[in-house]
């Protein structure tokens, strides 16, 4: 077998057979096969395409390349949930305690933030002492005994797509369907988890900026983790302004903190709920997505929820003083407030605006190697569709040097649009999809 070959037959548009993408699988990440071949293949797919059946082989492959996690030992049905990254997106962190207090196993590998997204990693870092540098044995031993352990993800760990993905950033390739999803899914796949929610994210301040090609992306992760013997569901939600009201490390962390003492902004509530439905309807501890929404919202009022999260951080050497009181989380030095500078309705808050906001102060990273600010970001005063006047305050400012004024300033005066009629409400959630098809809400 010639890379040549794979290479010429690609860009001449055939499907490439299992053998053929495992050939270039494997000698890619083996450093077998050179980066100019495997550019060429990279581009030939762009262009050309993949068929379901290659990409789910593709997908396969990546997940060969490393290791896999063995979750054998784990009582019950393993979820794991996923999403695609958005702006002040901090669901995990409450979502996670919620659904394992429903007594159903929660197995998470987290990254950390690259860019204007953040990482949980990062958020949960927040919490002083709270590591995710634990054993194998650890991990498995803590979901045994609370249904919830969140670790980082290893090196070896679908190796193929770091080394895959690095190539695809510098040849302009990474935005292709097929090469997203198994992309994503490749890490998903190599957990061992036995079911798989994504929260795939459609607008500005999202990956897939448009809602049709968030459906298409979304689709095709579906067909993948159920080709591949894993019960997988997506709901593609918005992110044309941020989820809720925070956007940075520790603000974000308070915000989940208040979810699961029952105080949060509605939008948050409804995805956190609506995503915790859908794992306890694929672990099987509830029959619909109603009663799952039900469970989730009793664990929140009792509290269940929030103790869970407390045993969860605990068992991760964090200190729960912080989360019986959350002004010990880290603190901006200074909070500046941003006005308005006419009165309306606000039409729009651009998530991405926002987001690079949060990187100029520090919350974010540019490269991976970079030091992050856990204490600074945006809180958000109002949100789509509220009414404001001449002067009143969007959003306030949290951060630690004050040459950054200026350019945060002048970067949200172009995240705001403001009219003086009201604008049309758009859903936070569009649709769902399940290996029986798309309903798109």
């Amino acid at each position: 077998m010639r890379m040549y070959d794979i290479i010429l037959k690609k860009r001449n548009g055939s499907p490439l057979n299992k053998d053929e993408i495992d050939y270039f699988v494997q000698g890619y990440t083996q450093g077998n096969i050179p980066d100019y071949q495997a550019s060429a293949l990279l581009m030939a797919i762009y262009f050309k395409g993949m068929n379901h059946q290659e990409t789910i082989n593709l997908t396969q492959s990546m997940v060969d390349s490393g290791d896999s996690v063995n979750l054998s030992e784990i009582k019950g049905i393993k979820v794991d949930k996923h999403s695609t990254g958005g702006v002040g997106d901090k669901t995990t962190i409450a979502l996670a305690p919620l659904v394992a207090a429903c007594g159903v196993p929660v197995a998470k590998l987290s990254g950390r933030g690259l860019g204007h997204t953040g990482g949980t990693i990062d958020k949960l870092e927040s919490i002083p002492g709270f590591s995710t540098s634990i054993t194998n044995k650890t991990f498995i031993n803590n979901i045994n005994e609370i249904n919830l352990a969140l670790a980082g993800q290893t090196a070896n760990l679908a190796p193929a797509d770091k080394k895959l993905y690095s190539l695809r950033d510098v040849t302009a390739t990474v935005d292709n369907i097929p090469l997203i999803a198994s992309s994503i899914m490749s890490k998903k796949l190599a957990l061992g988890t036995d079911a798989i929610v994504l929260d795939v994210k459609a607008g500005n301040g999202a990956f897939m900026k448009n809602i049709d090609d968030a459906f298409s992306l979304a689709k095709e992760m579906v067909n993948i983790g159920n080709s591949l013997h894993k019960d997988t569901i997506a709901i593609v939600t918005d992110m044309d302004q941020p989820l809720g009201y925070t956007v940075g490390n520790s603000l974000e962390v308070k915000e989940a903190i208040d979810l699961l003492r029952n105080k949060s902004p509605r939008d948050l509530k409804l995805l956190t709920i609506t995503l915790g439905a859908y794992m306890l309807l694929l672990s099987k501890v509830v029959k619909t997505k109603q009663e799952g929404m039900d469970k989730i919202q009793d664990t929140i009022e009792s509290g269940k929820g929030l103790e869970l999260f407390k045993s969860f951080i605990k068992k991760q050497g964090g200190d729960i003083a912080c989360i019986e009181n959350t002004d010990l989380l880290p603190q901006a030095s200074t909070i500046v407030p941003y006005e308005a500078n006419k009165g309306g309705y606000i039409h729009k808050i651009k998530a991405n605006i926002i987001g690079s906001v949060s990187l100029i102060l520090g919350a974010g990273r540019n490269t991976i190697g970079d030091k992050i600010d856990l204490s600074v970001g945006i809180v958000l005063n109002k949100k789509v569709g509220d009414y404001v006047t001449k002067g009143e305050t969007l959003a306030f400012i949290h951060l630690n040097k004050e040459d950054k004024i200026r350019p945060c300033i002048k970067k949200l005066a172009d995240a705001y649009l403001i009219k003086d009629t009201p604008p049309k409400p758009k859903p936070l959630i569009y649709g769902i999809i399940t290996k029986k098809g798309v309903e798109r809400l």
